[in-house]
């Protein structure tokens, strides 16, 4: 058997190491079952990193899954293909361990050609070309129009907004969007909150009550209300109180109380007069989540309007379709969805004996409008307390014809702050809550970004303002972006010395960096690829995360272990070549992280 003949697009400059490993055993063992009559070589192989550097850079199963395919013992297929491979150049030796595993040992100059790939692909690097993945809907935040948002949105803003960049880097159309809540309940519990605030700035002697909502801002609308109508809806206390059922202090249901005091809001205001406050609050709102969230270098391409769900027609759409195919039915005067019929834990009313449609006929009519729009995957990201979506959703899905497994939702644990062993409460309706803006300007958007998906989003996240604060190494966030920095100050260094660095001259001395340092870090360089795909693949961003903590800890130690700017200019311009490499990876790790890559700290 003779060597493998290496097609000229597979070279290490060209192609992460990985990817060549694999279309090399896949060419080899195409050239096996060639000559093996009536036999086919089985793709379905890894190439995976040796868990220990004495099993060598990378182990391949292909023996293991082609031994019923081509009919031979795995040993003896392990074998031939060591035959075919060990003599190509990106391989200094093969393996072959146990039952037929391979243990691959990389080449020198396999490992070293990582750096030139960076700096020729520079913020490219890792990414896939775009197209070459699904169509994606993100939905993430989305959270009531009716308060700022809190530290727990913050978490769900962190992880979505990064997901999607992981997602688009890894060659998939991503849509980010925010569902505003503009209909329901709490809106208009919200409407009619800031109604009393305007009657009490009116000098009303308003009995607020308990489960109104009662922050700050809202006083703030109420404000620019009296600014802008006078006391056109100024209406006596008394004579609103004379009618209203009695609250909790009085011996009665304060939902009820609330319930009563929304319709007799409507019905004093009128349709106009309630639209007044209810759009002012609404728009006041949102207009300052989306400041806030830009802010902390979240955006979105579609704000989509719950309410535009019935003036559109939508929801009368998919739940025709559901009619149609024999999943409703009528009990009590209700319209039911025979959600049990597809795994749920019960039957769902989507339209109350009133006529009115439920929150879940929303959420059916916005499931079916995103595959009406064109979307290949839907992927919703809740918090923890939405863990009861799953199966609905799930079961609305099957109900439509969608396919469920194009559906995913994302759990986001809750996230608490920690500082002298004390933790804040936080309800919108109380306004006593600490506000992902008040967060950002104590930690800055890095740290906030950053502790948020270090941990996983199914894991509660203990979030310590004093770590995230800290300008120490302990600090994770503080310990990346000065490894960024610390490169950065190299170059001032070589500057001010009056010396140049030649990136050619560099390259072409690459083969000098054969100390055990340079080799963790060319090793960290070449996993960011597959940190990129994992934490894409797996929805877990702290993959990436903990792959940079890694790549950073490599350099520091090379950095410290010897001189960079040495008097020797070959080896100075390859000790440079490898920090710029690690400069440009850390930067596209931390843009795909939503953290800065600062040049000096």
């Amino acid at each position: 058997m003779g060597a493998l003949h290496c097609p000229a697009h597979l070279n290490t400059v060209a192609e992460p190491v990985k990817t060549i490993l694999h279309e090399l055993f896949a060419q080899a063992l195409a050239e096996l079952a060639a000559g093996q009559a009536g036999s086919h070589a089985n793709p379905d192989f890894a190439i995976e990193r040796s868990r220990s550097p004495e099993h060598g850079d990378f182990a391949c199963n292909a023996a293991m899954v082609n031994a019923k395919a081509l009919s031979m013992p795995p040993r003896a297929i392990a074998q031939a293909l060591v035959e075919r491979l060990d003599s190509h150049p990106a391989i200094e030796r093969i393996e072959i361990a146990g039952p037929g595993f391979i243990n691959i040992f990389l080449s020198a100059g396999a490992r070293q050609a990582v750096v030139a790939r960076v700096l020729e692909q520079g913020p490219r690097y890792g990414h896939v070309r775009p197209g070459r993945g699904e169509k994606i809907t993100l939905e993430f935040v989305s959270a009531n129009p009716t308060g700022p948002l809190h530290v727990g949105h913050g978490r769900g803003a962190a992880y979505g907004a990064t997901l999607a960049n992981l997602l688009a880097a890894t060659g998939h159309d991503v849509q980010r969007e925010y569902y505003v809540n503009d209909g329901g309940r709490q809106m208009d519990i919200l409407a009619a909150s800031t109604w009393l605030r305007y009657l009490e700035l009116l000098g009303e002697p308003v009995r607020f009550p308990d489960n109104g909502y009662r922050g700050d801002y809202v006083h703030e609308i109420s404000r620019q209300l009296v600014d802008g109508l006078g006391e056109r809806h100024r209406h006596a206390w008394a004579d609103i109180a004379a009618t209203l059922p009695p609250d909790e202090s009085q011996g009665g249901d304060k939902e009820t109380h609330i319930d009563a005091l929304v319709q007799r809001s409507r019905s004093l205001l009128g349709p106009e007069g309630y639209a007044q406050f209810f759009n002012a609050a609404l728009n006041h709102i949102l207009a300052d989540i989306e400041d806030d969230l830009g802010g902390f270098g979240v955006r979105y391409d579609t704000w989509f309007s719950e309410r535009s769900l019935f003036t559109s027609g939508a929801i009368e759409r998919a739940l025709g379709r559901l009619d149609e195919a024999g999943h409703l039915y009528i009990e009590q005067g209700a319209q039911w969805f025979r959600a049990t019929q597809f795994g749920d834990e019960k039957d769902r009313v989507v339209r109350r004996e009133n006529g009115a449609y439920t929150y879940f006929a929303s959420d059916i009519a916005y499931l079916h409008n995103k595959f009406e729009r064109g979307f290949q995957r839907a992927i919703y990201i809740f918090g923890a307390d939405h863990h009861g979506y799953v199966a609905r959703l799930r079961a609305a899905a099957l109900g439509l014809g969608h396919d469920p497994e194009r559906i995913e939702i994302r759990l986001v644990q809750f996230a608490v702050l920690y500082e002298n062993g004390e933790k804040v409460q936080m309800s919108t309706r109380s306004g006593q809550f600490v506000t992902l803006r008040e967060l950002r300007n104590d930690v800055g958007n890095d740290a906030a970004r950053f502790f948020y998906v270090m941990r996983g989003n199914d894991q509660h996240l203990d979030f310590d303002l004093g770590l995230a604060r800290a300008e120490s190494s302990d600090n994770p966030v503080y310990y990346l972006q000065y490894a960024h920095a610390r490169i950065a100050s190299l170059f001032r260094q070589l500057a001010s010395k009056d010396l140049a660095w030649d990136q050619a001259a560099g390259l072409a001395a690459i083969d000098q960096l054969d100390g055990p340092a340079d080799a963790a870090v060319l090793t960290a360089l070449s996993r960011f690829p597959e940190w990129l795909a994992a934490a894409a693949d797996q929805r877990a961003p702290q993959l990436l995360a903990n792959g940079l903590r890694e790549l950073a800890t490599a350099f520091h130690a090379f950095y410290t272990s010897q001189p960079i700017l040495t008097s020797s200019v070959p080896l100075r311009d390859a000790r440079l070549a490898l920090a710029a490499a690690v400069r440009q990876v850390l930067a596209n790790g931390l843009e795909l992280l939503g953290v800065s890559a600062p040049e000096s700290m």
